[in-house]
C-alpha cells in the first residue's frame, strides 16, 4: 500500500455521490466488517483506511452541503491524517455502554484507558497505541467515549505481519483488564493490507 493522501479529485461532486452513495455506502459498511475489534465487552476498535476515510468525508459535505473548494480542502485535511501511513494502524476507539448513567460512571472509571491499549504482532513486544495526538479529548474526571488511535508499528512488526504472524490486542487498566483478543484472519488480512 502507498502512502495514501486523499484530494479533491479523489471525491465526487455533491451531485454523482447524491446517485452512488447508496452502493458506496453498503460497500463501505461490507468493507467495515473485517475492520473491527471488540476487546472485551465494550471497547470497540474501527480501524480506518483510504475506503472508511472517503466515505466520511463524502458523507460530511454531503451533511454540510459544502462543494466549494475551500470547505472540502478543509475536510480533507480534518480527516486525512486519519488513513493509515503504511507503517501503523489507525483507528477510532468507541466505549460502548448503553445506559447512560453507566456510561457516565465508567467514563469515570477508564480515565487514561486510551493510552492502555496494545497490539502484539506474533511474539514481538506489545506496542501501546498513541492516543488523540492532536486533540485533547479526556479531562480530570473523565475520559471521552471516543478516541482516535495510532499504532506505530517498527520494522520486525511489519514483516511479521507480512509473514501471517498473529495480532493481538489488550487493554491494560486497572479497571478493564483484557488480554489477548486474537484478531479473525479476515480481520489480520484487511490490516495487513494497511502496511507497504
Amino acid at each position: 500500500m502507498e502512502n495514501t493522501v486523499l484530494e479533491r479529485k479523489d471525491l465526487w461532486s455533491l451531485e454523482q455521490y447524491a446517485e452512488k452513495r447508496e452502493g458506496f455506502r453498503a460497500e463501505v459498511l461490507a468493507h467495515k466488517q473485517s475492520r473491527r475489534v471488540l476487546i472485551g465487552q465494550h471497547i470497540l476498535l474501527v480501524f480506518e483506511d483510504e475506503k472508511t476515510i472517503r466515505y466520511q468525508i463524502q458523507e460530511m459535505l454531503r451533511i454540510e452541503k459544502v462543494f466549494e473548494s475551500a470547505g472540502i480542502e478543509e475536510e480533507l485535511e480534518a480527516y486525512n491524517p486519519l488513513i493509515p501511513d503504511g507503517d501503523n494502524w489507525k483507528c477510532s476507539m468507541l466505549i460502548q455502554y448503553p445506559e447512560v448513567e453507566e456510561r457516565r460512571q465508567r467514563l469515570a472509571e477508564l480515565l487514561d484507558v486510551e493510552n492502555r491499549v496494545w497490539v502484539q504482532v506474533g511474539e514481538t513486544e506489545k506496542l501501546f497505541a498513541l492516543a488523540d495526538e492532536d486533540l485533547e479529548r479526556a479531562n480530570d474526571d473523565k475520559t471521552s467515549a471516543v478516541h482516535f488511535l495510532r499504532f506505530q508499528l517498527g520494522a520486525v512488526q511489519v514483516s511479521g505481519v507480512k509473514d501471517g504472524a498473529a495480532i493481538t490486542f489488550g487493554i491494560d487498566h486497572k479497571n478493564y483488564q483484557e488480554d489477548d483478543v486474537l484478531v479473525a484472519e479476515n480481520v489480520r488480512t484487511s490490516l495487513a493490507a494497511d502496511l507497504s
